[in-house]
């Protein structure tokens, strides 16, 4: 035996099993979709405050659904090896105070929306915890189609940047919502392939570990990823993005379902990350071409603001 083996792993500073509980990284990631979606719902203008108020309250609600998330799943947390020393699941934090530290940043996430920015990006925001802590959760341990729900959460970010920004949500809100969605398919497939183990230890089902999964995660990974070429150029038909965007979208979705096919025919271990890595680099070149050129192209309707309206063409000069 290794003696690395034989030793306790290093205990996590103070700052760092905040930031897990809070799971930072993945609540950064809700940020940047947030933020997408407030630029390309008003692109000619900024309004800073609002923008401000939308990408706090969004993460404040983000962390806690997040807290809530690991109070459930602290016994299963503790069975994987990767989410084993976390630190409600090590028992560094108590449940109790992983709840209460989740119901008081969802309080705070969701009144700060509806007092500074608007009911409908608060309704959309503690949507999306109830959605996740009620029904991803426990979905996790009985169905594989919780994969699904959680792509729907992570749909909703969007959602709520077009809603502080506009007030309403119109076609380009759900074409960025249904970039989410589908994105996250081919993401969270390759990671759980790579992980169906761990998952299968901690009580999870998972399509890539249950009987005959791999083959249909590998068929929907692919399907999902051709999918993103047409969503990705509806962001520019319906005058949203310029062609720019399009360009990037459409290539970086190619580039996606090439990795895609891949993992399709291996159904490896080094294809799964490859898929994985790939959807990685896809999401912010997506993202960042919608937030540069955001914007009709001249001679292309725009449908914001409830209505469609036709940005003319500039007359040739004689």
């Amino acid at each position: 035996m290794n003696p690395a083996e034989t030793q306790p792993a290093e205990t996590p500073s103070w700052t760092h099993d905040w930031s897990t509980l809070v799971k930072a990284r993945l609540s950064l990631l809700v940020l940047a979709t947030t933020l997408v979606g407030f630029l390309v719902a008003e692109p000619d203008r900024i309004d800073w405050p609002r923008l401000g108020w939308t990408l706090a309250g969004t993460f404040l609600s983000a962390a806690a659904a997040a807290a809530l998330n690991q109070a459930l799943e602290r016994h299963h947390d503790a069975k994987m090896r990767r989410t084993a020393n976390r630190p409600v699941a090590s028992g560094r934090f108590s449940r109790t105070l992983a709840v209460i530290v989740g119901f008081v940043l969802g309080y705070a996430g969701c009144f700060m929306l509806a007092m500074r920015v608007n009911m409908l990006a608060c309704g959309l925001s503690a949507l999306t915890i109830v959605l996740y802590v009620a029904v991803y959760t426990p979905l996790k341990r009985v169905t594989t189609l919780n994969t699904v729900v959680g792509a729907v959460v992570g749909g909703i970010p969007p959602l709520i940047g077009w809603a502080a920004a506009s007030g309403d949500l119109q076609r380009g809100a759900w074409v960025m919502a249904a970039l989410l969605f589908t994105w996250q398919l081919p993401h969270f497939f390759a990671l759980a392939w790579l992980h169906r183990e761990d998952y299968e230890r901690g009580g999870f089902r998972m399509l890539p570990s249950a009987p005959g999964g791999e083959g249909l995660a590998a068929q929907t990974s692919l399907l999902s990823s051709l999918l993103l070429v047409p969503i990705g150029l509806m962001g520019t038909l319906l005058g949203l993005a310029g062609m720019a965007s399009a360009i990037a979208c459409g290539l970086a979705a190619l580039g996606l379902t090439w990795f895609a096919w891949l993992h399709f025919r291996r159904m490896d271990r080094p294809s799964a990350r490859n898929l994985f890595l790939a959807s990685l680099v896809y999401l912010p070149v997506v993202l960042i071409a919608l937030s540069l050129d955001r914007g009709p192209l001249t001679g292309m309707a725009s449908v914001r603001g409830g209505r469609t309206v036709l940005i003319d063409l500039p007359a040739a000069k004689p």
